[in-house]
């Protein structure tokens, strides 16, 4: 079963700045829309940004400035660069994509288990 594996949460002050990333677990043959998606807790889930594969970006409109969406097509790895951090940036970041897992199958939504940020003094 492919997942998405993410990496690069964890604890930081406020003002400061972490990258997360995110790759499929095995080979993929085609990947689409890519994107970061957030629960703070008691929330409900909602849009970070999100990466076509030609690069468009949409963001959030708290995330503007702030935040950058990227990815490596050669990697499948899609990345989110976050700075000025602040206490409401607190949340479960998940990894969203839209993948064909091989030549034949579909496209469908892939979601990974989600990294935990936590901006703290």
């Amino acid at each position: 079963q492919v997942q998405l594996v993410e990496s690069g949460g964890g604890l930081v002050q406020p003002g400061g700045s972490l990258r997360l990333s995110c790759a499929p677990s095995e080979n993929i043959f085609i990947i689409n829309a890519m994107g970061w998606y957030r629960r703070a807790p008691g929330k409900q889930r909602t849009l970070v940004a999100t990466i076509t594969s030609s690069g468009s970006t949409n963001y959030a409109d708290s995330m503007k400035g702030r935040f950058t969406i990227s990815r490596d097509n050669a990697k499948n790895t899609v990345y989110l660069q976050m700075t000025s951090l602040n206490v409401g940036d607190t949340a479960v970041y998940s990894c969203y994509a839209v993948m064909k897992v091989t030549t034949i199958s579909p496209p469908r939504d892939f979601w990974g288990q989600g990294t935990q940020v936590t901006v703290s003094s």
